[in-house]
């Protein structure tokens, strides 16, 4: 392998750790407010709030020149997930 690609790897790797650090750290905190929706006996999914942020990193994507329909997707990918652990905590016991 040439050292250009080589070099092209690296930077791909390095932000694919960072992703995965940045999701991490992004899952921390929605279990946080899973938690406290639990606690309040509030609904695991909030769609308005969900239109608004893919309506905001839609934009975000555009304005980076990043297909928004491929941010969508991500992002609705990850909503999901946090939406099945917001059920989750909600059907756990009481601790």
């Amino acid at each position: 392998m040439d050292d250009i690609l080589q070099h092209y790897r690296e930077s791909i790797d390095n932000i694919d750790a960072a992703l995965v650090f940045m999701l991490a750290e992004r899952f921390k905190i929605t279990q946080a407010v899973g938690r406290y929706k639990a606690e309040h006996v509030l609904p695991a999914a909030d769609p308005s709030r969900e239109e608004r942020q893919i309506a905001r990193l839609r934009q975000l994507a555009q304005d980076a020149r990043l297909d928004p329909d491929f941010t969508e997707k991500f992002l609705r990918f990850i909503i999901d997930e946090v939406i099945r652990h917001h059920e989750r905590l909600r059907e756990a016991p009481p601790a």
